[in-house]
């Protein structure tokens, strides 16, 4: 098999998810060209750490009339996608509109995948039903955590020095105020692990959901005393090396959270209106806590001090 194309639309957390079905193909299929339509900033990740080899962007206006029934498509676009001996499509497509184009454009085999995974019981994990299709290409998702080498950036230098306690890093944020906890728990929290461990130091990473508050978090910070670094305007790619270092990591169900997993972190995300056996990473060393009540507000701080195992942020675990 030459050449494949996915097509994957969404946010950061939709791709990452995606991932395991990509690796599938890397790892399967050695020699096969992987290439990504998408978002450049979020489908990157898959090009630095060797998942695919190149991106295109989907953020072409010329692709719109894909979309719609018995338009005129774009020559150069027609030849692009007649290019691929298979094409992985995860846009959303309920009229099959894009996919009948697709046709039309000259593409041989089409792979049409969930755009969103089914949320019904047995609650299947995301990133396992988003590689279900491929079976039709005999290939079959045998695990799908994820553990990639994100390469190193500059980044990594601005970070406290290894000789210091163990770096605990939090994304308090996610891309829906309703899956975040409260500012001053995860305060509370960072204050009782400093009990623990008064030699921890703690990095703070914030993306443009929390742009607008990160700043109050931050001086809640600064007003208990606990010291913190904060990362703030990077690429994905950079973060992803940033959390291979770390040695724990504290989120919600946000991408951020899927990309610290990605990268093979360990870490505690905490969980309320949305489902963990979807949409929680696949790993090991990703512990979920969920609310009784599907709201944040619904999990303790005692609760969340008592999931942390202090064996596995008190000493120094960065590679």
């Amino acid at each position: 098999m030459g050449r494949i194309l996915f097509i994957r639309g969404g946010a950061v957390g939709d791709f990452i998810l995606t991932m395991p079905a990509i690796r599938l193909v890397r790892e399967t299929l050695p020699g096969t060209e992987i290439e990504i339509l998408g978002y450049p900033a979020i489908a990157e990740l898959a090009v630095a750490t060797g998942l695919a080899d190149r991106v295109r962007s989907i953020e072409d206006a010329r692709l719109a009339t894909f979309f719609a029934p018995g338009a005129k498509l774009d020559h150069d676009w027609c030849a692009y996608l007649a290019g691929f001996d298979v094409v992985v499509s995860y846009l959303y497509d309920p009229d099959g509109y894009f996919a009948g184009n697709l046709k039309v454009a000259g593409v041989e085999t089409l792979i049409t995948c969930p755009f969103r995974p089914v949320e019904e019981a047995p609650f299947v994990p995301a990133a396992v039903q988003f590689a279900k299709p491929l079976e039709q290409l005999a290939l079959f998702l045998d695990d799908a955590a994820l553990a990639l080498d994100y390469p190193a950036t500059p980044v990594l230098a601005t970070l406290p020095a290894r000789e210091a306690g163990p770096l605990v890093a939090l994304h308090p944020g996610s891309g829906s105020p309703k899956k975040n906890w409260s500012f001053e728990s995860w305060v509370a929290v960072l204050a009782g692990l400093l009990e623990r461990n008064p030699e921890t130091r703690f990095l703070i990473t914030s993306g443009e959901a929390e742009g607008s508050v990160i700043a109050q978090f931050l001086a809640l910070l600064d007003e208990a005393r606990i010291p913190h670094h904060h990362l703030s305007g990077h690429r994905l790619v950079d973060l992803g090396a940033v959390y291979r270092q770390v040695d724990y990591f504290l989120g919600h169900d946000s991408g951020i959270s899927h990309l610290a997993a990605s990268a093979g972190a360990t870490g505690l995300l905490l969980f309320g209106p949305t489902n963990p056996g979807i949409w929680a990473p696949v790993s090991a060393k990703m512990k979920v806590l969920r609310s009784a009540n599907a709201s944040p507000a619904g999990i303790s701080v005692a609760e969340v001090l008592e999931a942390i195992d202090p064996g596995s942020y008190s000493r120094p675990l960065r590679r």
